[in-house]
């Protein structure tokens, strides 16, 4: 669009990218406040804001001078820093963003899910390579502000169902769980118990949808009892495996849908006198390194989260080249490995 074209009316489809001029205009405000909302800055009236949003989404975003490099950096952002998940994670980006000369800066949401207006902030300020955001998700505003500043964003382990706007990685959850159930039943197992994460975690419900079918294809009925409610944390995991082994027909195995519950389940075994795996089997997901020191070592589903980081990162490099990615999900496979917490069913 030329400097001497109308921009188009309100009602209009045309869907040529506008410039903060013509998108001031229709909105009717200055262009000085519709740059602000571009830039993420915080001093815009929120009906102003949206407005302004819906005008960017429908229309474009078409800058009228040539972008500044970005900064050599990968941003990285955690709902959670605790544990070791995230030090898998960070290894495998660090692997990458390190052959591409690239330095990566931690954010942490504390345990939310989608970040605030302060995080949106920093992050234009700063003008990142990318943003790679972990078990977490961005508004379609906050992916408005990053696409028009020309910033690519990749979801690693997505907490929700990413679509396909954004691009992603993740892991065979439902292979994961009907691998650890299935193992389990071969073993001889009909009284499985086990802990998912939160309802709202896709993978959590892709866990335990693979539970069920490993069930199923055993011809062994589901039971609503069985079948506890976690946090992926390790007081979840002590709290829910209580509840488990205090049943009047308590389970002879528990699949914990993390590592962090299977050491909650270690240690509720161990405070009801129970021993590993003459008594309990039990089984985790992640394979995060301490599992193999655990007494006994931990059977779990390897969770390739170095891999999966390396992948999202190198994707992420792509995108910020301006190169096309050959898909816009990738899913690794997990992988059951077995240690000694589990034991066939003594008849």
């Amino acid at each position: 669009m030329t400097a001497t074209q109308e921009p188009p009316g309100p009602g209009t489809t045309h869907k040529q990218s506008l410039t903060l001029a013509q998108l001031a205009e229709l909105a009717g405000v200055s262009t000085a406040t519709v740059s602000k909302v571009v830039n993420g800055r915080s001093e815009v009236a929120p009906e102003t804001r949206a407005l302004v949003e819906g005008l960017i989404r429908e229309h474009g975003y078409r800058r009228q001078r040539r972008r500044e490099s970005p900064a050599a950096l990968v941003e990285l952002v955690f709902h959670a820093l605790e544990g070791d998940y995230p030090i898998e994670i960070i290894k495998g980006v660090e692997q990458v963003a390190r052959e591409h000369d690239l330095a990566v800066v931690l954010s942490e949401l504390q345990h939310r899910h989608v970040p605030g207006r302060s995080w949106i902030e920093g992050v234009l300020g700063r003008r990142p390579t990318g943003v790679i955001a972990v078990f977490s998700g961005l508004t379609d505003a906050q992916h408005d502000q990053l696409a028009a500043r020309g910033i690519p964003l990749v979801l690693l382990d997505p907490s929700g169902e990413p679509g396909h706007q954004v691009p992603s990685v993740g892991a065979g959850n439902w292979h994961g769980g009907l691998s650890a159930t299935r193992y389990l039943v071969q073993l001889g197992h009909r009284r499985i118990g086990i802990i998912t994460g939160p309802e709202y975690a896709l993978s959590s419900r892709a866990r335990l949808d693979g539970y069920r079918a490993a069930l199923d294809m055993a011809g062994v009925p589901v039971d609503p009892d069985l079948i506890c409610r976690g946090d992926f944390l390790v007081e979840g995991g002590l709290a829910q495996a209580h509840r488990l082994l205090r049943l009047p027909d308590p389970p002879t195995a528990i699949f914990a849908c993390n590592d962090g519950q299977a050491m909650g389940v270690y240690r509720a075994a161990y405070e009801l006198g129970l021993r590993i795996p003459d008594d309990l089997n039990v089984v985790g997901f992640d394979d995060l390194p301490p599992t193999r020191w655990a007494i006994p070592p931990l059977t779990t589903i390897r969770q390739p989260l170095t891999e999966m980081a390396s992948a999202a990162t190198t994707m992420l490099v792509r995108l910020a080249r301006g190169e096309p990615v050959a898909q816009s999900r990738i899913e690794l496979g997990t992988e059951l490995i077995v240690r000694s917490s589990t034991a066939a069913l003594a008849r």
